[in-house]
């Protein structure tokens, strides 16, 4: 269990987690197609997930978004402690209706997004589709995680930016679960 909060002159963010949760999840973010992937996101890695921010909205949803991914990053790098008997490596394969999104993680210590995926529309209710991005590049080097993220297939954005979160979510909680052959940290380095 995490909580991290963060304010600066552009957001006011309040992240708690619980990486060992049920799902239970509460996103307040102002911009209801992210509260509706923070929720899928929770739901579907089985994280209890409190999501609290307000942000400078009046310009746009750029900061608010990213910002939401710094501080969650940051939340799961705490709430996984010292890594400690973790499998650290997860993946799946989401399908939402005609869209495919993989999702592989490496909880490695070493921050990066490598990022595939084609959407057909720009704008989805008020949130720009290039904010997804934005948001998992801001998770996964705050976390500590390396993360790929493909669409295999897909013409509805919605149904492809869902299905990513739905697949990141998976695979990290893939990764984040204990494993009791295990022992300490699972690296080579003996630190991650």
């Amino acid at each position: 269990m995490s909580e991290i909060s963060r304010a600066t002159g552009e957001t006011d963010i309040t992240v708690s987690i619980d990486l060992d949760g049920g799902g239970r999840t509460v996103a307040e973010s102002g911009v209801p197609f992210f509260d509706h992937m923070l929720d899928a996101f929770g739901r579907h890695g089985l994280f209890d997930l409190t999501v609290r921010a307000s942000g400078d909205l009046d310009v746009d949803a750029h900061h608010t978004v990213e910002d939401v991914g710094i501080v969650l990053g940051q939340a799961i790098a705490g709430a996984l402690g010292e890594r400690v008997g973790i499998r650290r490596f997860g993946s799946a394969s989401i399908p939402m209706d005609e869209a495919l999104v993989l999702a592989a993680v490496d909880i490695s210590g070493r921050g990066q997004l490598h990022y595939a995926v084609d959407l057909p529309i720009e704008i989805i209710g008020t949130f720009d589709t290039t904010l997804a991005k934005e948001f998992l590049c801001a998770l996964a080097t705050n976390a500590g995680l390396t993360l790929h993220v493909r669409s295999l297939a897909g013409e509805n954005s919605h149904h492809i930016i869902e299905a990513a979160f739905k697949a990141v979510a998976r695979a990290l909680r893939e990764a984040v679960e204990l494993d009791p052959r295990v022992q300490g940290v699972p690296s080579t380095k003996g630190t991650l």
